[in-house]
């Protein structure tokens, strides 16, 4: 072992629970509530240092999991599987860099945990791949954060020879017909900004059932001193960016809906649009002729359409659609079925031209991917699972080190402010947008930056410990 490696000691989560303040429409369902789990991680480095890791995720069941099953087996069994993670990260073997560790961890151990843990839940009841990731995903950052504070350090400062003793050879493979691709002698921070952003662009989440404007049903449903309609956040935070949900299945809704947010958000300067399709369609017809009538009646959104996310189902290797119809238009980002880079490598195959990459997969998973599709010169963004709290931070650092297209969506801010009030006190600029952008300058010190003994956050028991 290195000096600097590190092992994992112990773990425990803490459920931490969340209203939301306006309903957020994904797919067929709408999110009210969300669980978020909150993992405290202890490691050890070679030398004895022990040294403590924070990690959060939402547990957003409905994006994880789409299913006609309740809401609340599917969030109980996810809750069962992180109490299953907890004991499982506590034994781990492994030893080494964050990097390394975590990828042991998902490789190794977390797809046999699920079949153990499937195996016990009642008939029909079968946690997905997507969602074992988002439940990995705060015990992944934790370790990440571990590591960092374990050596006093920035953990983005140490994605990078010596502190890592692999590199990138070890976990990826280039495409076969990418023979300039080579990994040798390459790590992540090879494929990082020169110098992170310390300010990032913010894109804001235009829900299925948002209100656009004071005519709209709900824009007088909820008045608690936050903007209600679509028009009332651009002014308030000076949006210059917007993400707009679609149905993907009434192609005239669809339409509308682009073309109504296209209009408030270009007589009030916006300047970039994205369509996320929610994995609901089946036939790319339905998405080209949803673009093409864009470009035909609405040539000034369809200049600032910046890319098309996710339109059809999340488990590509079961739905091998060939895409290129759609990518041969507008930039495609897999988002939902890009699980890891081996499925962002089918994706590309299938013609998808770009990664949404997310912390909720586990930062580990994140930068793998990362990796793989920039040196396939693939375009990056960097999506939100609407994040609140600790979570907010190590989402909005991968954009800020990632070459993304364009920002970051961040829109916890939207659906729960106030649940990151304690947060928002040490680091005012990450959860408020100003100017249409989020201020990273308060993030600070070792591991993630979070500044954790500054903020006032009081937890409940432990749901598990190991």
């Amino acid at each position: 072992m290195k000096p600097t490696d590190i092992r994992i000691r112990s773990a425990r989560w803490y459920a931490v629970p969340i209203q939301t303040r306006v309903p957020l429409k994904f797919g067929a369902e709408t999110v009210t509530e969300v669980v978020c789990a909150r993992v405290h991680m202890e490691v050890e480095r070679a030398d004895g240092t022990v040294a403590e890791g924070w990690g959060e995720t939402p547990l957003g069941v409905q994006w994880v999991w789409p299913s006609a099953l309740a809401y609340q087996d599917r969030l109980e069994a996810l809750m069962l599987f992180c109490d299953w993670l907890t004991a499982e990260y506590a034994k781990c073997p492994a030893t080494g860099h964050a990097l390394e560790i975590g990828h042991h961890f998902l490789e190794e151990q977390l797809p046999q945990l699920r079949e153990r843990c499937n195996a016990t839940l009642p008939e029909g009841v079968v946690i997905p791949t997507l969602a074992a990731l988002v439940c990995a995903s705060p015990f992944d950052i934790a370790l990440h954060d571990a590591y960092g504070v374990a050596n006093g350090v920035p953990t983005y400062t140490t994605y990078c020879a010596p502190w890592l003793a692999s590199d990138l050879a070890t976990f990826l493979t280039p495409a076969e017909d990418a023979p300039h691709v080579r990994f040798e002698g390459l790590f992540p921070a090879d494929f990082f900004r020169p110098t992170p952003e310390s300010r990032l662009l913010a894109w804001h989440l235009v829900g299925g059932l948002d209100p656009l404007t004071d005519a709209d049903p709900g824009a007088d449903s909820v008045q608690d001193g936050y903007p209600a309609t679509l028009v009332e956040w651009i002014a308030r935070d000076g949006l210059l960016a917007l993400k707009v949900k679609l149905r993907g299945n009434d192609a005239a809704w669809d339409f509308e809906r682009l073309q109504r947010v296209g209009a408030i958000g270009l007589a009030a300067g916006v300047r970039l649009f994205t369509a996320d399709f929610n994995c609901t369609v089946t036939d790319p017809a339905y998405v080209t002729q949803i673009l093409d009538r864009v470009r035909a009646e609405e040539p000034a959104l369809w200049k600032l359409l910046a890319y098309v996310e996710q339109p059809f189902p999340y488990d590509l290797e079961a739905h091998p659609i060939p895409v290129q119809s759609v990518s041969e238009r507008v930039p495609l980002f897999l988002d939902e079925s890009a699980h890891d880079w081996r499925i962002v490598r089918l994706g590309r195959e299938l013609g998808w031209t770009g990664v949404a990459l997310k912390t909720c997969k586990t930062q580990t998973g994140a930068l793998l991917s990362l990796c793989w599709a920039s040196a396939h010169r693939m375009q990056l963004m960097v999506q939100d699972l609407t994040n609140p709290m600790l979570a907010q931070i190590p989402h909005v650092l991968l954009a800020a080190h990632a070459h993304t297209l364009a920002g970051v969506e961040t829109n916890a801010m939207q659906f729960y402010p106030d649940a990151s009030a304690q947060e928002a006190v040490v680091h005012p600029g990450l959860y408020r947008r100003v100017d249409g952008h989020v201020d990273l300058s308060t993030i600070k010190g070792p591991g993630f930056g979070y500044r954790n003994a500054e903020i006032r956050r009081v937890l409940p028991s432990a749901h598990a410990q190991a």
